[in-house]
């Protein structure tokens, strides 16, 4: 899918076609739609580069147009392997437009723009790529939140386990915040290559802006890593808390089969065909059975004493 936007008057008008300071978004385009794109001048292989899911952070220019390949965090959904992980998004500066291409759809950049729309001019492409890249560090720093979240409401459900499900639960995020790491490491490379190259210089201001993005983007990736150790460190203590709730059930089961099996070892005495005291007594029956239940007692709280029930 392909729009084509263009800033009036603070908003971001869809328009027909490409003309000078327009802003085309490009959404899992299909083969009609990149020989559109092709069509404007653009490589071949930028376009193929920002769809490619295993594509790394970079930059490229050739024929005077310039590619920007970053990664952005994908939400995928809490019943998949991987709840965060991240697609690459490749911005591409040609001589009259910007163009975002992405395998996924971008709701929190549609939002950003939306909400600050003022800022986002197309006409001012410095500025608006600037933007761009501030939102992608944003929804980092979101993404960390909601999983911190996660994590946490999981918490609670550790303390009484005694099965491995809401450990595979904290590893399916201790995966997402690897990769969020990983790919918040390759964008801060290609941050810094741009403020070495003075890709934004024209601007005092866009310096200053270059560097919001730079601090940032540092600010993820120190919240990732220290989601990350403690999630590490929290999966250990539970992994050994778990093993002591089974440990604990264990003691339990074996403190009622050792009192329900005395009872079974008095009574097998008397179903011996030998000479025992109280055969023939009429009161043996009860006898035998108040001596059970005291024994019962007994042993109840010596495994309470010892702290196994």
């Amino acid at each position: 899918m392909i729009t084509i936007m263009k800033t009036a008057e603070n908003k971001l008008n869809n328009i027909p076609q490409v003309a000078d300071g327009t802003w085309m978004n490009v959404i899992n385009p299909s083969p009609l739609e990149i020989e559109e794109i092709y069509a404007l001048g653009i490589p071949l292989d930028f376009i193929t580069y920002s769809l490619d899911l295993d594509e790394r952070p970079r930059t490229e220019k050739e024929s005077g147009t310039t590619l920007l390949l970053l990664r952005i965090p994908h939400y995928q959904g809490d019943t998949e392997d991987i709840p965060y992980t991240t697609i690459p998004l490749g911005i591409i500066l040609c001589h009259d437009c910007i163009i975002t291409i992405c395998r996924n759809d971008i709701p929190f950049l549609k939002q950003q723009i939306s909400k600050n729309g003022q800022y986002f001019t197309t006409t001012d492409r410095n500025r608006f790529i600037l933007h761009i890249l501030l939102a992608i560090a944003n929804q980092y720093l979101i993404a960390v939140r909601m999983i911190n979240k996660k994590v946490n409401a999981t918490e609670g459900a550790l303390q009484k386990s005694i099965q491995n499900k809401e450990v595979l639960e904290l590893l399916k995020y201790q995966k997402s915040l690897e990769i969020l790491s990983t790919a918040l490491k390759s964008n801060e490379l290609v941050f810094e290559k741009l403020q070495r190259m003075r890709f934004f210089s024209t601007n005092l201001d866009d310096i200053d802006l270059l560097e919001d993005v730079i601090t940032e983007n540092q600010q993820a990736i120190e919240m990732t890593n220290i989601a990350g150790n403690l999630l590490s460190q929290m999966m250990d203590a539970f992994a050994s808390i778990i093993s002591n709730n089974q440990n604990q059930v264990i003691k339990v089961l074996t403190s009622v089969t050792i009192i329900l099996s005395l009872p079974t070892l008095i009574s097998s005495f008397y179903g011996m065909n030998v000479g025992l005291p109280l055969q023939g007594n009429n009161l043996a029956y009860m006898i035998i059975a108040i001596l059970s239940l005291s024994v019962i007692v007994l042993a109840a709280l010596f495994f309470k004493k010892m702290d196994w029930l």
